[in-house]
């Protein structure tokens, strides 16, 4: 029996999908049902119902249009880094594995190939890195899970996201669970939490070079690390491969064929003031280690628009909590 804690937030909802599917014995746990950010809340209901599995899909995001203000840090801030503290040592007196959702969004960048040399370019949006990836995409190198964060609080400037997600997995790092690793999840269904629909609604339309994650593709190869019982740890758990913003916008021309075209991408120079974002590519040599297998990140995109769902409305209120 799986323990799913964050069960109505969009994550959540997806591993609720992924567990009903394969008919597995699980209680979607919401805050509404109960405190689990509360120690001895949660340590009792754990102790009482013992399962085998939980999985904390619970998390607050940066609203993409606004700045976040000092009482959503301190809630982003309980949520996203206490709360994996609490269940780490809840699970550990009850000795209990668990599986925490994570971001690579504590990364910004790749490494790039050139001269034989790996080299580690922090912003992934100037139009010579997207020439060269156009070019030779085998130059780009994504970040392992040995690799340091470089885009948290100890390396700022950072999204304060990124920074309580960067926190909590420091802090529970030594525990008996699994770290997955998600980056800009999407699937075919439009809302607000959807990369896709981000990207399509402009919130997250800017030059770019990223590794993503099909939702339901990669909370299945989550599962299915502890279905196979492979070693506890952290894993990028993303399609192979990278795509760029460009790329995206010919998929959807080409797939979707808008009424309207996207406008042409003004390319920043070095020097001028950018917003701090967290493009980046990761590796996913770990996980495909274990013979878990997942699509490319460019067949995995097609798969998702061409079986696209629109929302009724595009005016959906974009709502931080994801838990």
């Amino acid at each position: 029996m799986i323990l799913l804690l964050g069960a109505n937030g969009y994550v959540g909802q997806a591993f609720a999908r992924a567990l009903s599917g394969r008919k597995d014995t699980f209680i979607p746990l919401s805050p509404n049902a109960l405190d689990y950010t509360r120690f001895e809340s949660l340590f009792d209901y754990v102790r009482k119902i013992a399962p085998d599995l939980l999985i904390n899909a619970a998390g607050l995001v940066d609203p993409p249009t606004e700045e976040v203000g000092e009482a959503e840090r301190m809630e982003m801030l309980h949520t996203n880094t206490v709360l994996p503290q609490t269940i780490a040592r809840v699970c550990s007196l009850t000795n209990t594995p668990w599986g925490h959702v994570s971001s690579g969004s504590i990364y910004s960048g790749a490494k790039v190939l050139a001269n034989g040399t790996l080299r580690i370019h922090d912003d992934l949006s100037t139009s010579d890195l997207h020439a060269l990836f156009t070019t030779h995409p085998e130059q780009f190198h994504g970040f392992s899970e040995l690799d340091e964060p470089n885009f948290c609080f100890a390396h700022s400037p950072c999204s304060f996201y990124s920074g309580t997600k960067a926190l909590a997995e420091e802090s529970i790092r030594d525990s008996r669970c699994y770290i997955w690793r998600l980056r800009l999840p999407f699937n075919e269904r439009d809302e607000p939490f959807n990369f896709l629909s981000q990207f399509q609604d402009g919130l997250k339309r800017h030059p770019a070079i990223n590794s993503l994650s099909q939702l339901d593709d990669c909370v299945r190869a989550c599962l299915e690390l502890w279905e196979c019982r492979a070693p506890f740890g952290t894993y990028n758990v993303v399609n192979p491969g990278a795509v760029s913003s460009h790329e995206l916008i010919q998929l959807i021309q080409r797939i979707l064929r808008p009424a309207n075209q996207f406008p042409l991408f003004v390319y920043e120079g070095p020097s001028e003031r950018k917003p701090v974002r967290s493009d980046c590519i990761l590796d996913t040599s770990k996980l495909l280690s274990t013979g878990i297998r997942l699509p490319t990140v460019h067949d995995a995109l097609a798969r998702s628009l061409q079986k696209w769902q629109p929302h009724a409305s595009t005016d959906s209120v974009f709502l931080r909590t994801t838990a």
